[in-house]
C-alpha cells in the first residue's frame, strides 16, 4: 500500500483506540482529537518522504502525545505556573513509543462511549459523538445514518465536544445506579456503527467487518455489565444474526454477494446459535426500542435458519415487519418491507409498497436500485434501466455501484 493508503486504514481502523488511549491519560477530550488531527496531518506530509514506520499507530500515538504536552506546557507558561499537569502525565505516559496501541482493557472503549453517551448530551448528539470518537466513523457517513447533511452533523459533533469539556463530563465508567439511564444510548451507538460497517456510504470498502465487529464487542462489554438487560439482549441477538454472514457476503474477487446466493455454510453457525438462544423465550417488549431490535432479529433469525433462499418464510419476516413499522415507523423499514413483500406477493406488490419513498428517501440509491430490480423481473427493462442510472449516480459505495452497473448492463444487453 502507498503511504496515503496505510494512513487512511490506521485512522480508519486504530482512531477509536488512540482517542480512548490518549483521554485515558490526558483527561483532556478538547486537546486529544486536536493533536491527533495534528499528528495526522504530520503523517501525510512526512510519510511519503521518510516512509512508513513499522508500527504506524504507534507513530501517531507518540506524535499526538507530544502536541498534547507542547499544548499543556504552553497552558501553564501561559498561566505562570508550575506545570504540574506536564510532569505528571510525562510520569503515566513514561515518554516511550507505545508498543501496542490495540492493547487496551475493554473497559477503556466502554469509558469512553459512556463519556459520549453522558445524559447531558441530547441522544442524537451522543450517538454521533461516540460514532466519530470510539470507532472513527467519518463525518461524512454518519451524516449519511442520520439523514442530515454532512455540515450539520459536523456541527453537532463539534457541539458534543464543547459541551463535554465545558460541563467538566468525566472519563469513566458510572456507579450502577446511574448506569442504566445511558445503555439506550450506548446501544443505538452500537446498533450505528454496526449499520456503519454494513453499509459503508462511501470507498471501496463493501463492508467493514472490523468495524461490525467493534459494535458486537461493545455490546458484549456493556452486556457483561447488565447481563439481564433486554435492550442489550435483544441487540445482541441481532448483531450476531447479521454478522454471522460476513464471509459470504463478499465473493473472492471482492464482489458483492446477495443474500439467496450466499454460500450458507459459510455462515457462522456458532453465532446464529447463540443468537438464537439468547432470542429464545424474549416476549414481546414494551420499550419501543427493545421491540425494534427484537423484532429485527426474527426477521434475521427467518433467514438464518432456512436452509435455502427459497426455504425462507416470508410470511414470518413480513409480518415482523408489520410489526416493526407499527414500533419504529421510518422511510427504512418501509423500504426493507417492500422488498419482503415481493418476495411474498411478487414484484408488482413490492413496486407498489415502494409508493411515496422517493420524496423520503430523495438522495438513497436503494430506493431506485429495488424498484430497478423489481420492474426488471417483470420484464419493464427499460424502465429497470433508467432507476438503475438514478441508482448508480447516487450510490457512494465502489463495490454495490458496480454490482449495479453490472445489472444494469445485463439488462442493456439484454
Amino acid at each position: 500500500m502507498t503511504p496515503d493508503e496505510v494512513l487512511s486504514a490506521v485512522v480508519r481502523d486504530e482512531w477509536g483506540r488512540l482517542v480512548a488511549l490518549l483521554l485515558g491519560r490526558f483527561r483532556r477530550l478538547d486537546l486529544v482529537e486536536d493533536a491527533l488531527a495534528d499528528a495526522t496531518e504530520a503523517a501525510a506530509r512526512r510519510w511519503p518522504g521518510d516512509g512508513v514506520p513499522d508500527d504506524p499507530a504507534a507513530w501517531l500515538h507518540v506524535a499526538a502525545r507530544r502536541r498534547v504536552l507542547d499544548r499543556l506546557r504552553a497552558e501553564a507558561m501561559a498561566g505562570r505556573k508550575q506545570p504540574l499537569l506536564v510532569d505528571e502525565a510525562e510520569r503515566t505516559t513514561g515518554g516511550g513509543a507505545m508498543a501496542d496501541p490495540g492493547g487496551l482493557v475493554e473497559d477503556d472503549r466502554l469509558r469512553l462511549v459512556l463519556l459520549c453517551c453522558h445524559p447531558a448530551l441530547a441522544p442524537e448528539v451522543a450517538a454521533a459523538l461516540a460514532l466519530r470518537l470510539v470507532v472513527g466513523v467519518t463525518t461524512a457517513d454518519i451524516a449519511r445514518l442520520f439523514l442530515v447533511p454532512e455540515p450539520t452533523m459536523a456541527a453537532r459533533i463539534t457541539r458534543g465536544k464543547k459541551k463535554i469539556v465545558a460541563a467538566g463530563i468525566p472519563y469513566g465508567v458510572p456507579g450502577a445506579d446511574a448506569l442504566p439511564d445511558r445503555l439506550a444510548t450506548v446501544a443505538q451507538v452500537a446498533y450505528l456503527a454496526f449499520t456503519a460497517g454494513y453499509a459503508p456510504g462511501s470507498g471501496p470498502d463493501l463492508l467493514r467487518a472490523d468495524l461490525a465487529g467493534e459494535a458486537v464487542r461493545l455490546v458484549r462489554v456493556t452486556l457483561a455489565l447488565r447481563p439481564d438487560e433486554p435492550v442489550l439482549r435483544a441487540l445482541l441477538a441481532l448483531v450476531l444474526l447479521q454478522h454471522s454472514r460476513r464471509d459470504a457476503r463478499v465473493g473472492p474477487d471482492g464482489s458483492l454477494v446477495l443474500l439467496p446466493d450466499q454460500d450458507r455454510s459459510r455462515w457462522h453457525h456458532d453465532e446464529v446459535h447463540e443468537a438464537l438462544a439468547v432470542l429464545d423465550g424474549m416476549p414481546p417488549a414494551a420499550d419501543p426500542l427493545v421491540e425494534s431490535y427484537r423484532l429485527q432479529a426474527l426477521i434475521g433469525a427467518a433467514h438464518a435458519t432456512a436452509p435455502t433462499a427459497g426455504d425462507t418464510r416470508w410470511d414470518v419476516v413480513c409480518d415482523a415487519y408489520d410489526a416493526l413499522a407499527r414500533v419504529n415507523p421510518s422511510p427504512a423499514v418501509r423500504l426493507a418491507a417492500a422488498v419482503a413483500v415481493a418476495e411474498r406477493d411478487g414484484p408488482e406488490a413490492g413496486l407498489r409498497a415502494l409508493d411515496g419513498l422517493d420524496a423520503e428517501l430523495p438522495t438513497s440509491h436503494r430506493v431506485p436500485a429495488v424498484r430497478g430490480e423489481l420492474l426488471a423481473r417483470i420484464g419493464r427493462d427499460a424502465e429497470a434501466v433508467v432507476a438503475l442510472d438514478v441508482a448508480i449516480d447516487r450510490c457512494g459505495n465502489d463495490v454495490e455501484r458496480a454490482h449495479l452497473a453490472a445489472r444494469r448492463d445485463g439488462l442493456t444487453a439484454g
